[in-house]
């Protein structure tokens, strides 16, 4: 079962906490503000469309615009991943929505290219921000008897923001008549509402002045061997998420001729639906059954989407998208419960910083890798290509099944 810190604070710790009790409340609210954020960061998913033919650019530089986000993501998980112990949970927070809040401005005024990277490096800053510290606060806001739920809070918020903000702005876009603009002002009023949820949310830890801002994460030593066996599952349950986000989009509008943005946006929701679902439903399972179910899963998921690549079937695209979605679900949460659950409460934030690090790698390497082969490679065969790479790189995960509970939460 996953530990949560003691809520009385962390030994060594100095200065005046909040020693109210974590309610329904604190969890909804630190909840729906990490969800909140992590919407920011896929609204522009289906708007690329839109973008290519405003800005006359092509796939090449949507894999750019997807790559200084990641480097957002990871700059920020290094730069901020400990802050929260230093400065207390709350105030990180309350900082990531003003960034998101900051993107968001951009993107609404944004006239340029140049104003589209910087956005999407805001994005990433405040993506990674919440990533470590929201997932820490989540888990930690859970009234009492309440810790499986939140684990799966913690995480579904992650990855259900992510299908939220892809859906949001591709249906806002269809339907609005700014489609450019109105998803980001619809985020801007929901980031509003999140930052006043912040007043609601418990403070869980004392404030170390001590503590090191800066510092490379790191796994403790206790939870090192089911570190690098979950890390396979987030490499490539992440991997999915970013074939998602890149080939399919264009796959759906060079060679099945679907340019509505709502339609898009659905089949990249469906993705992180099913996982976020996937990981709300399977929450009492064990973190071995949900590695195995994630591995098969993540594997037909793969096979049908190579299936849609050489027939063009849009149901069949949708069908490997749920399937991925549980895959990518399951073995994210069975692995960052199998961390969490072995790691001292001082160290959960390096815990989590550090699997977010291999998270978003993986996310961001097959995308830049599919820019630069469809510069060489038809759409079709690059696909190919990274579906079989994800499906038999999931398989690796299987060997490692031991190291990995019985215990069901």
């Amino acid at each position: 079962m996953t530990r949560t810190p003691d809520s009385t604070g962390t030994s060594g710790a100095t200065g005046p906490m909040n020693r109210r009790a974590p309610s329904g409340w604190s969890l909804a609210a630190v909840t729906y503000a990490f969800t909140t954020v992590m919407m920011g960061t896929t609204l522009p998913t289906p708007l690329y469309p839109a973008y290519e033919a405003q800005y006359h650019f092509g796939s090449l530089t949507t894999t750019i615009l997807f790559a200084v986000y990641a480097v957002g993501v990871i700059g920020a998980l290094v730069l901020f991943g400990q802050a929260s112990n230093r400065f207390g949970r709350r105030p990180v927070l309350v900082a990531g929505v003003v960034v998101s809040l900051l993107s968001a401005i951009l993107f609404i005024t944004a006239d340029a290219m140049w104003v589209l990277y910087v956005a999407r490096i805001v994005s990433g800053v405040s993506a990674g921000i919440f990533t470590a510290t929201g997932t820490a606060a989540v888990m930690e806001n859970a009234p009492k008897g309440r810790t499986m739920l939140a684990s799966a809070l913690a995480t579904a918020a992650n990855i259900g923001g992510l299908g939220l903000g892809v859906l949001l702005a591709g249906v806002l876009a269809a339907t609005a008549a700014t489609p450019l603009r109105t998803p980001y002002i619809v985020h801007a009023g929901l980031l509003v509402i999140a930052g006043l949820a912040m007043f609601v949310v418990r403070e869980t830890i004392e404030r170390r002045p001590d503590a090191p801002v800066v510092r490379l994460p790191r796994v403790p030593r206790e939870a090192r061997p089911v570190f690098r066996a979950s890390a396979i599952g987030a490499l490539t349950g992440f991997a999915s998420c970013g074939i998602y986000t890149s080939i399919v989009p264009a796959f759906m509008t060079e060679l099945l001729d679907v340019h509505d943005p709502a339609t898009i946006g659905f089949v990249a929701f469906l993705l992180f639906g099913a996982s976020a679902t996937a990981q709300i439903l399977f929450r009492s399972r064990s973190e071995r059954t949900l590695i195995t179910i994630g591995c098969i899963s993540l594997v037909i998921g793969m096979a049908l989407m190579a299936t849609a690549l050489l027939t063009s079937l849009l149901w069949v695209l949708i069908a490997a998208a749920v399937l991925a979605g549980i895959g990518q679900g399951s073995l994210f949460m069975g692995g960052m419960r199998a961390v969490t659950s072995r790691t001292p409460a001082e160290s959960r934030t390096e815990a989590t910083t550090s699997f977010f690090l291999v998270a978003y790698v993986a996310i961001s390497v097959p995308i830049v890798t599919a820019g630069l082969l469809t510069q060489v490679l038809s759409l079709t065969t690059t696909g190919l290509l990274c579906a079989g790479a994800i499906g038999v790189a999931t398989l690796l995960a299987l060997p490692f099944l031991g190291r990995f509970s019985r215990d069901r939460g």
